[in-house]
């Protein structure tokens, strides 16, 4: 069974320590449907979700921040916000028109398995904005496996989820924008059987 953790200082109802988004949203949602994983996965619409953890932005300011048109950027909004992803958090009114501004619907999406053509479509992410600069500490990858329970697995999960808001919620400062990838995933390898006690 799925258990979200909330972050320990929400729970006890003093504010995150670190970067506050702008608006309001849930901490978790599940994407499990056919119509969230076609949203989620493209490239534009991705950029348009890590902005909007920064803070709530219009169509205008996300087209600039992306150097893309207005047009195209409004339509992968509309995706979003379609498969309920993103909404209209508030309204601000500029002379004679509203601007609308969109925040995410939540701040972590857990992905279920309706994409079963690819479900490591992250991956592919990683290796689209991934950048590698001489003489920096980073990228850096490790790859473990274990013989576990799913119980176990499951709960290195939660673990990896907290250690994701974690990183959400650090101060923005710097002049570059680092991604974390972590995922627990079955495997299709062998494992040795049990050996007998007696056994040699």
């Amino acid at each position: 069974m799925w258990r979200f953790p909330r972050r320990s200082s929400e729970a006890e109802g003093r504010p995150a320590a670190g970067h506050i988004v702008d608006y309001e949203m849930e901490d978790f949602m599940r994407a499990d449907s056919t119509e969230h994983y076609k949203a989620l996965g493209n490239p534009t619409r991705e950029q348009v979700m890590a902005l909007l953890s920064e803070r709530a932005a219009t169509i205008t300011q996300l087209a600039a921040a992306m150097g893309k048109p207005k047009g195209s950027v409004g339509y992968h909004v509309k995706v979003l916000e379609q498969a309920g992803l993103v909404r209209v958090v508030r309204t601000n009114k500029v002379r004679a028109m509203t601007e609308k501004y969109y925040g995410r619907t939540a701040r972590t999406v857990i992905l279920g398995k309706a994409n079963e053509d690819d479900p490591f479509f992250m991956l592919d992410a990683v290796r689209r904005e991934a950048a590698v600069v001489d003489d920096e500490a980073l990228p850096m990858f490790t790859m473990r496996r274990a013989r576990i329970t799913e119980e176990q697995a499951v709960a290195f999960t939660e673990r990896l989820l907290e250690l994701s808001e974690e990183f959400l919620a650090q101060p923005r400062e710097g002049d570059r924008v680092y991604g974390l990838i972590a995922g627990v995933y079955p495997t299709s390898l062998a494992a040795l059987e049990e050996e007998d006690s007696g056994g040699r």
